[in-house]
Parts: C-alpha cells; structure tokens; sequence
C-alpha cells in the first residue's frame, strides 16, 4: 500500500489517444445484463476484437478454462489476430472494464514507469450486486505485472472521467456528485481525490447524462476530448426529445469553461441517434462511446441514418486514424457500448 499518492510521485493517467500498449477487455457473460440476448451481442463484441487485434495487444479477463475456450471459438469466426489475444484467468461479476479495470498511471522517469490505481467500485450505487469479482480486478492485474497499485478509497469509475492529456478532467455532477457513490465527500473533496491520484491539475464539471444511462450519467456517453483544446459533445436536434434539454444545457456549460491556459474549449457538436428502444426501455445509446485506439477509433452505430455522418464528424476529429463504426444495436441493451467495454494500457518508453 502507497501511502504518497500518484501525483507527489510524478504519475499521471494519459488521454485515450497517447500510445498504447494493449486494451483490457472483460469477457461478457452476466446473461442479467443482456438479458435474453447475450448470444446476439458476441459477434459484435468479436469484430471490436478484430480491430483491435490489429493495432495492439488485447488482454482479456476470463473466469475460467471453460470461459477462455469459449471466447476463443468466437473469436476464431473473425479474422482477429489470435497472437495479439492474451487471456488472464481474473473472475468477474460483469463486462464493464472501463468502470471495474485497471487504471493505468505513467511516469516515463520513474525506476517503475507504469502503476496501477484500484479505485473501489460499488457498481454504480450498489445497483448490481454481487460486485466484489469486479471490485479486486484492478490489484490482482497489479499483483500479475507486479506494479504498484494505489487505494484511493473512494468509488469511482473510468466511465465518468474524460482526459486532455494536459492536466484537465472532465466529469459530470449527476454521477460523481451522486450520494450512492461518496456521500460522505464534497465536490471539492473529489476533485482533490481526482487530482491526486489521476495526476491532474483542473476538474470541469458539466450537469448531467443521457436518458436511459443507469451510471447516473457517465461522461463517455456526452462528451469527449479528441485532442488537448477540443471536446465533441452530443446534442439532440428534437425539442420533444427528453435529451433535448439536458444536452443544451451541457453545451451552455462547455461553453463557459475555460481550461489551464484560460483558453475556451474548442467544441463540436455531435448528433445524437435516433432512440434505440428494446422491450420499451429507453437504451443509452450515443456516438460519443467510441474507443480511440492505437490506429481506429471505434464508433458505435445503431442502423439508424445518423450513423454516416457521426462517422463522419469523429473522422474529421482524427486525421491520423481510421473512424470505423461497428453496429451495437445488441450491445446496447447491456447499457453500454464499446468505451464502457475497454479500458487502455498505455505504453512507456516509446
């Protein structure tokens, strides 16, 4: 246990977009969070695999032999890169690994450039118990690679916090501010627990989340840093979308926040899709869970018109990559797509 926290040691968590040395991925198999569906997500999931394979490594948490062999059927019916899949034997309740997964710290001048921070994870407020496979993830990958490992002692979840690479985080009120996460911390309590062990210097607060959002509002769903100054952010074109105020409200917010340098944030807009609904249940799903890896970013679609032109909008965003969209019309009904599903590991000493 470290009793200085990551930031006095020179450590910092970098943005998606900063080189990779693999993504982490926890394979689905929790039938209560597709309920009635999960068979009909795992070839989406596989193609996500497939393109990772083919920008970096891909470790993958399983529970067992049984699980592992499973996995690798499906995705031998890809053409993924099987010698880029590495399989690590740690259970778990669920496949969200950007909220329970290791978060990675680096400091290239440090004798141990990579750490690990274990925040704890109740499941966003206790709402899918059992959770304490998921909640120990992050040190056993520590104890695996043998680096250090950091307990904040505080909830906290990969999904609610996006990064500029340059000493700013953005976060939403509606979920780190939520009382079934921290109730006994105040807003500037967090933001000293964010700075201190993200490695961060400035907190942006935006109000809320999208409908149908059962994490109170994650900000991998509304907006996202493509670069430094910049933040794609989703808005709802319809007035009688029940996004439509929520997400206006979020851009007046943007608007106004200045970062480090007391420059304002160079926004665009990105549109929302058209509802997705399963079984009358209004379902999260945006263009902003894409996932920026090493040469793609990964862009959720749902068969919906929209779909080209946020494909469109992220490409622009990332000259030097490939915007490639994978439909997640099944995925979705987990409540989450692929930026929920991944966690990066940055690569050191590039």
């Amino acid at each position: 246990m470290n009793t200085r926290t990551p930031k006095s040691l020179g450590y910092r968590f970098p943005a998606e977009w900063e080189p990779h040395e693999a993504t982490w991925l926890s394979w689905p198999h929790n039938k209560d969070s597709w309920p009635r569906k999960i068979e009909k997500m795992f070839p989406y999931y596989c193609e996500f695999i497939k393109i990772l394979s083919q920008d970096e490594l891909v470790r993958i948490n399983v529970n067992d032999e049984k699980m592992k062999q499973f996995a690798v059927n499906c995705i031998r019916k890809t053409d993924a890169d099987l010698g880029k899949i590495e399989f690590y034997f740690n259970p778990t309740n669920d496949a969200w690994c950007r909220d329970h997964g290791p978060a990675f710290l680096i400091n290239p001048n440090s004798e141990i450039p990579k750490a690990i921070v274990d925040w704890g994870y109740n499941a966003w407020g206790n709402k899918y118990p059992p959770f304490d496979l998921d909640d120990v993830v992050p040190t056993k990958i520590a104890e695996k690679f043998g680096l250090p490992v950091f307990h904040p002692g505080i909830v906290m979840e990969g999904g609610s916090v996006e990064f500029n690479g340059k000493g700013t985080i953005l976060t939403s009120k509606s979920c780190l501010l939520n009382k079934n996460r921290n109730p006994h911390l105040s807003q500037k309590e967090i933001e000293e627990y964010l700075k201190n062990f993200y490695g961060q210097e400035q907190i942006l607060w935006i109000e809320d989340g999208i409908a149908g959002d059962d994490t109170d509002g994650h900000i991998d769903d509304t907006a996202r840093f493509v670069n430094e100054n910049t933040v794609l952010t989703a808005v709802e074109e319809n007035p009688e979308d029940e996004n439509f105020e929520i997400l206006k409200n979020n851009l007046k917010q943007l608007k106004e926040m200045r970062l480090l340098d007391g420059s304002a944030l160079n926004i665009i807009e990105l549109p929302m899709p058209d509802p997705v609904f399963w079984e009358n249940q209004r379902l999260p799903a945006s263009y902003a869970n894409f996932y920026i890896s090493n040469h793609h970013v990964i862009v959720p679609t749902y068969r919906c018109s929209k779909d080209s032109l946020a494909l469109e909008i992220i490409q622009k965003c990332f000259p030097e990559r490939k915007a490639i969209g994978i439909d997640s019309t099944e995925i979705i009904w987990g409540l989450g797509s692929f930026h929920c599903l991944s966690q990066q590991e940055p690569l050191v000493g590039f």
